[in-house]
């Protein structure tokens, strides 16, 4: 085989190879309609509840080896929903979200681990609040894979985690409001 022969032949096995690896990875795109992200929050004696409404994400699965999986997710602030226009219009003002001024949450993984059951995942991330960036766990429960409506493809998940809001400079209303914020995400996701 000729020098110029073998170069090529490198070159090709090269490509080859690097579509084989992500050959694996599928990319499904959060479907808002049949998603939700919820949160909880201690008031006084009882917990209060809330959602927000408006979200967008996209989940790279590698199908062979989910460590190489990833998560990127947006959270809309203004969307958020207790069920009180009056408390949702706090919540959005300066000593709150400040959402005039920092409009977008957002998660990114930066690993996934495996745990002692097959279809839970340790997920880390930097979660963006308020322009404060910290790490945060999401414990990920893969629901699963299958066909959806019209041919889609989907994939199923739900994560919660536990943050401490002051983390993020969120102390307004305390002690009368707690720190500890129980979050819940659901996802349905449709393959691309």
């Amino acid at each position: 085989m000729s020098a110029y022969n073998k170069t090529l032949f490198i070159a090709l096995a090269s490509v080859l190879s690097l579509h084989a690896a992500k050959a694996t990875e599928e990319i499904y795109q959060i479907d808002t309609s049949h998603s939700s992200v919820n949160f909880s929050i201690r008031h006084f004696v009882a917990k209060t509840t809330g959602s927000f409404n408006q979200f967008s994400g996209t989940i790279h699965v590698d199908t062979e080896d989910m460590s190489r999986s990833l998560v990127e997710a947006t959270i809309t602030v203004g969307s958020v929903d207790t069920a009180d226009e009056k408390r949702d219009a706090h919540l959005n003002a300066d000593d709150y979200f400040h959402s005039a001024k920092f409009p977008l949450i957002e998660f990114k993984s930066t690993n996934w681990a495996a745990t002692e059951k097959d279809d839970i995942f340790a997920v880390t991330g930097d979660l963006t609040m308020l322009g404060i960036t910290r790490e945060v766990i999401l414990q990920v429960h893969l629901l699963g894979f299958g066909p959806g409506r019209n041919g889609a493809y989907l994939s199923g998940w739900e994560a919660t985690t536990v943050i401490d809001r002051s983390d993020w400079g969120l102390t307004a209303g305390a002690p009368a409001i707690g720190n500890e914020v129980d979050i819940t995400i659901n996802i349905e996701a449709i393959r691309q």
